[in-house]
């Protein structure tokens, strides 16, 4: 946790102008004498840090949840198709106009307009994995629909793309990259708002994912609701997935590779541990990960995306070579 308050404080410090800690200090408790730091640090950094910290932490449980459902090292938040539905309400939006002769209007397009379309894209995949969950006992059944509703909405949003113009590509391109600088106060309220039930959910869950590790048939045996216990895990990734999503952008890499690099570091699979350890590995390396992505002195940003996979994945192969076996 001093880690992670150092790194908060780091983040909301560099940029293309350097803030020293005395002046955040002073900003956050009403002494500051530079009125143009106070904007900069309360409408800017402030905003963008507190959304690493939610995107990190949030992408790095779901992730722990559909490894510990799935069984599977290499499944993430984004498994269930989630990202997939979001990706899909979005193009609907910004490439939708090409395909469709005017009928989604550019102008409709804004922040907002994103915004809902990703949520609406991500709330009815999620409305599907429940309807199949339901129907279906092999929770590997489930892993593999996931999957089969990402590629279906990954080819119609190749059609629309085929549709676009150049500018619209690259404006989906852009979205594609992820951003935590784009949230307002307002918006910031609404995401953690919504988080705040995903984690919530997840919490409630420990105990039923500390049983599947032992399998579905011993978890049975245990007197585990294995239907309730998987809704609750999908509807829990799903809410902080699609949310991150919605007002962050797919960003990839945390969801999969946290939960290993904390499994290595602890040693252990016990939820009640891992389940704060991810939460805090996550926001620490999301931080750290967008303090680089600023270039600290220059005007120019990187993508967040890029950032996360070049930064983490050398780190999580050292961790995995150095220890010669995985947990799980």
């Amino acid at each position: 946790m001093a880690i992670l308050v150092v790194c908060f404080f780091v983040n909301v410090s560099l940029g293309s102008v350097h803030i020293p800690f005395k002046s955040i200090f002073g900003s956050l408790f009403g002494s500051i004498d530079n009125n143009t730091w106070e904007v900069i640090i309360t409408d800017y950094r402030l905003p963008k840090a507190i959304t690493a910290v939610l995107v990190g932490s949030g992408l790095g449980i779901s992730g722990l949840l559909m490894q510990t459902l799935f069984r599977n090292p290499l499944a993430g938040p984004f498994v269930l198709g989630i990202t997939s539905g979001a990706s899909l309400g979005v193009a609907l939006v910004i490439l939708g106009s090409g395909l469709f002769g005017g009928f989604l209007a550019t102008a409709l397009i804004s922040k907002w307009s994103i915004v809902i379309a990703a949520s609406l894209g991500s709330f009815l995949v999620l409305l599907a994995v429940l309807a199949v969950s339901n129907q279906v006992r092999d929770t590997m059944a489930i892993l593999i629909i996931g999957l089969m509703f990402g590629s279906i909405t990954a080819a119609v949003v190749s059609v629309l793309s085929y549709f676009s113009s150049a500018e619209q590509l690259q404006q989906y391109i852009f979205w594609g990259f992820g951003s935590l600088s784009n949230l307002s106060w307002q918006e910031l309220l609404i995401f953690f708002g919504i988080y705040l039930v995903g984690i919530l959910l997840s919490v409630v869950s420990i105990k039923g994912l500390n049983s599947l590790l032992l399998g579905e048939n011993y978890a049975k045996s245990l007197g585990l609701n294995l239907k309730q216990s998987r809704v609750i895990i999908i509807l829990s990734t799903s809410l902080i997935a699609g949310t991150i999503t919605a007002f962050a952008g797919p960003i990839a890499f945390i969801g999969l590779a946290i939960p290993h690099l904390t499994r290595q570091i602890f040693k252990t699979s016990n939820h009640k541990v891992l389940l704060p350890a991810v939460f805090l590995y996550g926001a620490i390396v999301m931080l750290i990960c967008d303090s680089i992505a600023q270039l600290p002195g220059s005007d120019y940003t990187l993508p967040i995306n890029a950032i996360t996979a070049i930064v983490g994945a050398p780190v999580v192969i050292w961790l995995l070579v150095r220890q010669r076996k995985m947990m799980f």
